[in-house]
């Protein structure tokens, strides 16, 4: 780990105190889980954004193979299998 300082406004310093005695742990690890979190919630909202702008990417394309029909191969060739352990 590596030290970090940051300056918390009197308010903020008071809820940070009285989190920390609620949930028995230190000041510190309230604050390593609040900024986990913020990170995890703003890293998946990039990913979110990446998947909207590929949203219908390869709309237009004509050499692809039919999804559905691949599909329909596939599960044939699962329920083939399942039968042949059987």
């Amino acid at each position: 780990m590596e030290r970090t300082q940051i300056y918390l406004t009197k308010e903020e310093r008071e809820a940070l105190e009285r989190i920390a005695k609620q949930k028995g742990e230190s000041q510190s690890a309230v604050i390593r889980r609040a900024v986990d979190r913020y990170i995890a919630r703003y890293q998946s909202q990039g990913r979110n954004a990446l998947f909207r702008q590929a949203q219908g990417l390869w709309r237009d394309r004509t050499d692809l193979p039919d999804v559905q029909q691949l599909r329909e191969e596939w599960d044939r060739d699962l329920l083939d299998t399942a039968e042949d352990t059987d």
